[in-house]
């Protein structure tokens, strides 16, 4: 353990929590609350707020009975094997997990029910469950994605100063498509000015389509509640001179709308240019309907 954070167990009362959105999905499953990433852009510092709890980074909870809790809903006769979402909130391959090492016993409860899943992280530490990953796509299908925004690793490590290494993502997307696994690139957020360069999405693109990734999903950075404030706090301490031009941009609406249209313009152009799929829905895991019985 880091001395840099708390760790506290917590019980929940439910393992999923069950979403109405427009997203493929409408369970989302989190191992942990907190975050040892520190990513600075991160949107999920709200979810502490019910814990009355403002170091999202910091105080990191283990919900202790996930797993028991998990399975009670499985098993359940009214579970219809809907595909669950890991890690919506928060990485559950985040540097604590290597000791708890509680996403194994969630897969082999996945693998056991059938039941289909997306994970979504920026740690290498996915390959320590490979062989269940692939038993979990054999039976019900699992999709991965890796997040990476920049090449750079010294930017990297300013944005998410806890994360894997570039270098060891890159080698964690190429061991599972080896695999045979189904395995995307979260090229989100983009932030303006800093990595929505031409060089470093053209880059990005490159690499990516070498890596023979089955999906890109892209995203602009969206800050709202604590977020923004924080974020621009860290963009006057750490990146002075962007700080004006991105208040600007996010303090008007006009702005902004060029923005993006210049921006996403840019993203066809490269999609196109490296024949990359964005269409992530495509590959979403669908649940396998039980064989109906014949009667003789």
């Amino acid at each position: 353990m880091d001395d840099k954070f708390s760790y506290q167990t917590i019980t929940c009362k439910s393992a999923l929590n069950k979403i109405n959105s427009f997203l493929p999905y409408h369970y989302d499953l989190n191992i942990y609350r907190g975050c040892e990433h520190c990513c600075v852009y991160c949107f999920a510092k709200y979810s502490h707020k019910y814990l009355e709890d403002n170091q999202f980074f910091n105080h990191i909870y283990i919900k202790e009975n996930i797993v028991e809790e998990l399975e009670k809903k499985l098993s359940s006769k009214s579970w219809k094997r809907d595909v669950i979402n890991l890690g919506g909130i928060t990485d559950s391959y985040q540097p604590i997990e290597k000791e708890k090492k509680l996403m194994p016993k969630i897969l082999r409860l996945l693998i056991k029910y059938k039941t289909p899943a997306i994970i979504s992280t920026k740690s290498s530490l996915i390959l320590r469950d490979i062989d269940l990953l692939k038993e979990l796509s054999d039976v019900a299908g699992v999709q991965i994605a890796c997040t990476i925004t920049t090449l750079d690793q010294n930017l990297a490590s300013i944005l998410e100063p806890n994360a894997s290494s570039i270098k060891l993502r890159m080698k964690t997307i190429q061991t599972l498509k080896e695999a045979g696994l189904t395995v995307g690139w979260h090229l989100m957020p983009i932030i303006p000015y800093i990595t929505a360069t031409r060089n470093n999405l053209k880059n990005i693109f490159e690499i990516a389509s070498k890596c023979q990734i089955d999906y890109m999903i892209t995203g602009l950075l969206n800050l709202r509640g604590t977020t923004k404030t924080d974020f621009f706090h860290f963009l006057k301490q750490t990146f002075p001179d962007k700080y004006e031009a991105i208040w600007n941009l996010y303090h008007n609406k006009e702005r902004m709308k060029e923005y993006k249209v210049q921006l996403y313009q840019l993203l066809n152009s490269l999609e196109k240019e490296y024949h990359i799929n964005r269409n992530y829905q495509k590959y979403v895991p669908q649940k396998k309907e039980k064989k109906q019985l014949e009667l003789f």
